[in-house]
This record gives structure tokens, sequence and C-alpha cells, in this order.
């Protein structure tokens, strides 16, 4: 029984590091890339002015009314 906590102590810290890297990797690769890619993706071809017109003729806008 001696040293017992200091045993499972060093067995659960590195766990505990092994764990947290890995969910970190698994967000990285798995949510923020495909994110980032598929933010790069809509605003290679975005024309915010066309969807300005876009919204103006829907009457979104109340100090830009429709044509």
């Amino acid at each position: 029984m001696r040293r017992l906590l200091a045993r499972r102590m060093k067995f659960h810290l590195f766990g505990a590091f092994f764990v947290s890297v890995g969910c970190a990797a698994l967000y990285k690769f798995g949510i923020a890339e495909p994110r980032k890619r598929a933010y790069a993706e809509f605003y290679k071809n975005y024309d915010p002015m066309k969807d300005f017109q876009a919204m103006r003729a829907a009457g979104v806008f109340e100090s830009a009314p429709p044509k």
C-alpha cells in the first residue's frame, strides 16, 4: 500500500494527457480544418454586391428600400 497514490497518480496523469491531446487532434482535424476549407470555398466565389442586391430586392433592409 506504500506509494499507491503516487503510482496511480502517475498513471492517471499520463492517461489524462494523452486523452486530452487526442481530443484536441480530433477536433482540429475533424471540425476545424473542414470548417476552414468550407469558408475558403464559400468566399472564393462570393460576390457581396450580388448578395446585397438580392437582400435589397427581398426587402430585408429598412434603409435601402427595394427598387
